[in-house]
């Protein structure tokens, strides 16, 4: 494993807190409105809502249980992905750091929810035409963007790779 250091350790230090202080203070204002007022959702605009709801699954509510051992495995889980996720950022030394860094940002203010509230509060809903999308957060708009750009690098990279093989 290549050395991080302390330049590029600061610098991932202060995305993945960003990201996360984002996330949280997004969560900890709707939850404090929400539970101030008798609405259930506000209305921005005929695209977006913000409409609070508590995940206990994965990403977008997918897997959702009410057996407590499964939704303590589920949080185990992601805390070893989380776990692997910092091995990886230390690993690689081109963007695909950053990248994971946006990925690791969001799922450790999810991970946080999942401990200190027993549940994820999502509240974004798009819509279009009377079709919904999954309602998120700030928090999976990171990991969404991450896991993303990830992708399209690996392509990328991967295309790139095999170009340089079929010269040689």
């Amino acid at each position: 494993m290549k050395n991080l250091n302390i330049k590029k350790f600061i610098k991932y230090f202060i995305i993945i807190s960003f990201i996360f202080l984002l996330d949280r203070v997004s969560k900890i204002y709707v939850i404090s409105y929400f539970d101030s007022v008798s609405e259930t959702q506000i209305f921005l605009n005929s695209f977006i809502n913000i409409i609070l709801v508590w995940n206990s699954g994965i990403g977008f509510g997918l897997l959702s249980f009410t057996d407590n051992n499964i939704y303590n495995f589920i949080t185990i889980i992601i805390f070893l992905i989380n776990l692997l996720i910092i091995y990886f950022i230390c690993k690689y030394d081109d963007i695909r750091g950053l990248f994971l860094c946006l990925v690791l940002g969001g799922s450790l203010g999810n991970l946080f929810d999942r401990i200190y509230y027993s549940g994820v509060p999502d509240f974004i809903d798009f819509n279009y035409n009377n079709f919904h999308w999954f309602i998120f957060n700030v928090a999976d708009i990171f990991i969404s963007l991450g896991v993303m750009c990830l992708i399209l690098v690996e392509l990328f990279l991967n295309k790139k790779i095999l170009k340089n093989k079929d010269e040689n």
